[in-house]
């Protein structure tokens, strides 16, 4: 099976764990606030798509949470789902049939999974189980899940596409960590792993998730007819890309190291993921919508540069540790945050969306 195959070439870069400074789980408030922004749409979802009676004879409801991170994020997602699952029983009479709920937390075997387990909440009304793996390829038994939710993952590729540190391949990324305004062959190696990330990722799912289950996408995105290199994400991007050739300026790190160093991420379009569902086949899409701009809520004195570059080392911490080694991490970060405070005018300038898809599993084998 193509999920299967796929799984030799998987690499893994968590978010930053334990809950020091520089950890997620003190930098991604900003994650927590988009999935804030869909708790809505995925308490309609079950209210309005979910058939509980095809599940009738299943006295375990699961909900799966792909690239779970080390919360609270992961936390307060699921327990939206279970309380709109346990509603809508009761609103159908059907509270004597109330299943019992297990959740499968899943994110890369090098997961800081202790943090994760350690914070869980003491009056969770769930069974709890981690589930190492990459999420393009199988991770449960054939259908046996009944609602899938992920939220800012999957615009992490499974690998950063080859052609890009090929030096004799037209598409090599020289000077460059990412498809931010690079020539067209290096956006169509980005894409072509993508399509092919994309595929797998959805064959995987169906194989897993029940007919009539759903599985809801939270995607940091690029919107439709924009291109690449005016997206906020890929600008910020670009000024990381820029303190690095920097830093091999200053014999820091050499050039050759920054030219063999890309980053594993694409920014999918609404339109990009309608084409991924249509091609695999397995699902219908019930909805998909933008989400509302997110407010920063300001609780310190802390310049908005600086949140920027904590948010990016949480996530990045590990890709760049992997590939420079760790010394050089202060002192990048303090460059990228004096670049970004000069760029801030072209940052807010930038096009960006995050965007809600809500897929069903269609009754077919």
């Amino acid at each position: 099976m193509a999920a299967e195959q796929t799984s030799k070439t998987i690499e893994a870069y968590p978010m930053k764990g334990g809950d020091g400074v520089h950890s997620y789980t003190n930098n991604s408030s900003y994650q927590g606030r988009v999935n804030n922004a869909a708790k809505r749409l995925i308490t309609e979802a079950v209210e309005e798509i979910l058939d509980i009676e095809n599940f009738a004879s299943s006295n375990t409801f699961r909900i799966a949470d792909l690239g779970c991170s080390v919360g609270p994020n992961t936390f307060f997602a699921v327990q939206n789902i279970i309380e709109a699952v346990q509603f809508k029983y009761q609103c159908q009479g059907l509270d004597s049939q109330l299943p019992e709920f297990q959740v499968l937390f899943n994110d890369h075997t090098s997961n800081d999974f202790n943090t994760l387990f350690s914070s869980l909440p003491l009056d969770r009304k769930y069974y709890a189980t981690g589930v190492p793996g990459s999420f393009y390829g199988r991770l449960f038994p054939k259908g046996s899940l009944h609602f899938v939710h992920s939220s800012y993952t999957n615009h992490w590729l499974s690998r950063v596409p080859k052609p890009v540190v090929d030096k004799s391949s037209p598409a090599w990324n020289k000077g460059r960590i990412h498809y931010t305004s690079a020539k067209d062959e290096v956006i169509k190696a980005y894409e072509a792993q993508y399509v092919e990330g994309m595929e797998y990722y959805l064959h995987a799912r169906a194989q897993e998730v029940v007919p009539g289950g759903l599985v809801a996408l939270i995607v940091s995105g690029c919107p439709n007819g924009i291109h690449h290199s005016q997206t906020t994400q890929n600008i910020t991007s670009g000024l990381l890309g820029s303190c690095l050739m920097d830093m091999a300026k200053k014999g820091i790190v050499s050039e050759e190291k920054v030219d063999s160093f890309n980053i594993p991420m694409y920014y999918m379009s609404p339109q990009e993921l309608e084409a991924a569902v249509d091609r695999n086949g397995y699902f219908s899409i019930e909805r998909m919508e933008d989400l509302p701009p997110i407010q920063e809520i300001i609780t310190s004195t802390i310049p908005k540069s600086q949140r920027v570059v904590s948010h990016m080392r949480a996530t990045l911490d590990g890709l760049i540790k992997t590939h420079f080694g760790d010394a050089i991490l202060d002192e990048l970060f303090d460059s990228l945050s004096k670049k970004i405070e000069e760029g801030m005018p072209m940052i807010i300038s930038g096009r960006t969306i995050n965007f809600f898809a809500l897929l069903r599993r269609k009754a077919m084998d």
